[in-house]
């Protein structure tokens, strides 16, 4: 394709072409990975877009003893893992995981999510009683 390009327009404009299709590729990409993103938030009440070697704000959620265990995404066990972790970038203005959202709000990373359980923040968004400290 770039040698076709190249002898009918000239090899400036064929590399001009070839990038923006990729960008392209790439747009296509992001907007399906978000979609992604977009539609498990929406399908469950936690959400923990993580990496499998993370286990602190996981470990918040077994701390609360939840009903219904919060829905992990591991991306470092999937192939498109990088992709979806570019869309949450751009969605949440964060690139590091964990990053987790309760019924579709984002609350944020590790810190964020030990310092909503710690203030009694995150037992009020989950709307669930927490045993105090004897």
């Amino acid at each position: 394709m770039a040698a076709l390009l190249g002898r009918r327009f000239g090899m400036a404009a064929a590399a001009t072409a070839l990038i923006a299709l990729a960008a392209l590729g790439s747009a296509s990409v992001t907007a399906s990975k978000s979609s992604f993103v977009k539609s498990t938030v929406k399908a469950h009440d936690v959400v923990i877009f993580s990496k499998s070697y993370c286990p602190r704000a996981k470990a918040v959620f077994k701390e609360l003893e939840l009903k219904k265990e919060p829905y992990v995404v591991e991306l470092d066990q999937r192939e498109d893992g990088w992709e979806i972790q570019d869309a949450l970038s751009d969605m949440v203005g964060r690139r590091t995981v964990p990053q987790v959202f309760v019924h579709g709000k984002h609350l944020g990373g590790s810190d964020d999510t030990v310092e909503a359980y710690e203030s009694g923040k995150l037992a009020k968004l989950l709307n669930i009683d927490v045993k105090e400290d004897l």
